[in-house]
């Protein structure tokens, strides 16, 4: 597989897996959003925007999944998981401010929008609370993204080959993805042992 095919990949691609990256636990999906922009590879337009929808997307269908479709087993698979209890305490004491931050718990996004839904949160303030907590976050990271692009062309150069700078961004998005991945395990397992 040449870098350049990769690179075809990505520009074909790559905003559809942003959006999907973003609908989940998608940090790593919006900073590396950002990081294309900065390489000319998506607008930075399109990758706020990309990222805003992804993530206004994944929360609401995870609300109306709690809220409609409370005996489904995907609902009932997410109440049994570790930090359940909690994010369905936290959304209680505090609803709005619950909605508006859950995004940055890491670990917590899904099953935090589960819980939003069962906890009676009207619908219309949900989506309120959901869109602007939605553009808070893309605007954040992709930024931060961007700023890495920044960075990361004054490191390794500008000369670097375009299609390379390309790879390098994926290899830090896996190391992302993977370092988030083990952070939201080690949570979970000190969660369940309270």
């Amino acid at each position: 597989m040449t870098s350049e095919f990769i690179h075809q990949l990505v520009e074909r691609y790559g905003l559809i897996a942003i959006f999907l990256g973003c609908m989940a636990e998608g940090e790593s999906s919006a900073v590396l959003a950002g990081f294309f922009a900065h390489q000319g590879v998506f607008h930075l337009s399109q990758s706020l925007l990309i990222a805003f929808i992804g993530a206004v997307s994944g929360d609401a269908l995870l609300f109306l999944a709690g809220k409609h479709f409370s005996g489904s087993r995907f609902v009932g698979w997410l109440r049994g998981k570790p930090g359940f209890d909690r994010a369905f305490v936290l959304v209680q004491r505090h609803p709005a401010a619950f909605v508006l931050l859950n995004r940055y718990a890491y670990g917590l996004r899904l099953v935090g929008g589960v819980a939003a839904g069962l906890s009676g949160i009207a619908t219309p303030k949900f989506l309120v609370l959901n869109f602007l907590s939605a553009a808070i976050w893309a605007s954040l990271f992709v930024t931060v993204g961007y700023f890495f692009g920044l960075a990361a062309e004054s490191i390794v150069g500008a000369a670097l080959a375009r299609h390379q700078r390309l790879l390098v961004a994926l290899g830090a998005g896996l190391a992302l993805a993977a370092l988030g991945w083990l952070v939201s395990r080690y949570l979970a397992r000190r969660m369940a042992l309270r």
